[in-house]
C-alpha cells in the first residue's frame, strides 16, 4: 500500500526536512550572518539541495535483540540544508527532565550515549559519509518493546528556484507498509 505522508515527527533532519526553509521576503539570497550558536557548533556540515530520505522504525520483540518487527518504512525527497537540523540535534537544551549528553566525535561518527528526542531518551549514532551524505541510528533500550530508527540521506541535487518557492510540489513522501 502506499500512502502520501505530509509530515512526521522524526530525527535531525528528517524533521528538518517537513518544513519549508525560510527565504527573505524579496526573493534576494540572504546573506548568512553566523550567530553564537552557529560559531559554537562543532557537528557535522552538509550542502543544502535536494535530499532522498529513508527512514525506518523497528521494535524488537525478543530479549536477544534478534526479532524485529518494522513498524514504519518511509521515503521524502525534499529541498533542506541538513546542517541546519544538525544544529538543532547538537543542541544539549533540556527537554522536560531530560538533558542530553554532548556528542563524542570517533573518525566520522558522531556518538551522543543519551539524548532527548520525540521518541524520549535515546542513543544517537550519526555517521558521516561525505557533506552529501549521512545515516543515523536513533535507539531506545529502556521499555518492554526497544526501538531502532534509522534514517539513511543522501544529496541528489540541486533545488531549483520554482522547487524553493513552493516546497509541495519538489516534496514527495510515501510510506511503505
Amino acid at each position: 500500500m502506499l500512502l502520501t505522508m505530509m509530515a512526521v515527527a522524526g530525527p535531525s533532519a528528517w524533521a528538518h526536512a517537513q518544513t519549508p526553509s525560510a527565504r527573505p521576503q524579496s526573493g534576494q539570497q540572504a546573506i548568512a550572518q553566523p550567530s553564537q550558536n552557529d560559531q559554537s557548533f562543532s557537528g557535522p556540515s552538509f550542502r543544502k539541495g535536494l535530499w532522498h530520505f529513508v527512514r525506518t522504525l523497528d521494535v524488537v520483540q525478543s530479549p536477544d535483540r534478534s526479532a524485529k518487527h518494522r513498524i514504519m518504512d518511509r521515503e521524502m525527497t525534499r529541498c533542506v540544508d541538513p546542517t541546519q537540523a544538525m544544529k538543532a540535534t547538537f543542541s544539549s537544551e533540556a527537554v522536560g527532565t531530560c538533558v542530553s549528553d554532548k556528542p563524542k566525535k570517533v573518525g566520522n561518527k558522531y556518538t551522543f550515549g543519551h539524548r532527548c528526542d520525540y521518541m524520549g531518551a535515546v542513543s544517537t549514532v550519526i555517521t558521516v559519509r561525505s557533506d552529501e551524505a549521512y545515516t543515523e541510528l536513533n535507539e531506545v533500550t529502556a521499555g518492554e518493546h526497544p526501538k531502532s530508527d534509522f534514517v539513511v540521506a543522501t544529496r541528489i541535487g540541486d533545488c531549483d528556484d520554482g522547487a524553493a518557492e513552493n516546497p509541495g510540489k519538489s516534496a514527495t513522501s510515501h510510506s511503505h507498509h
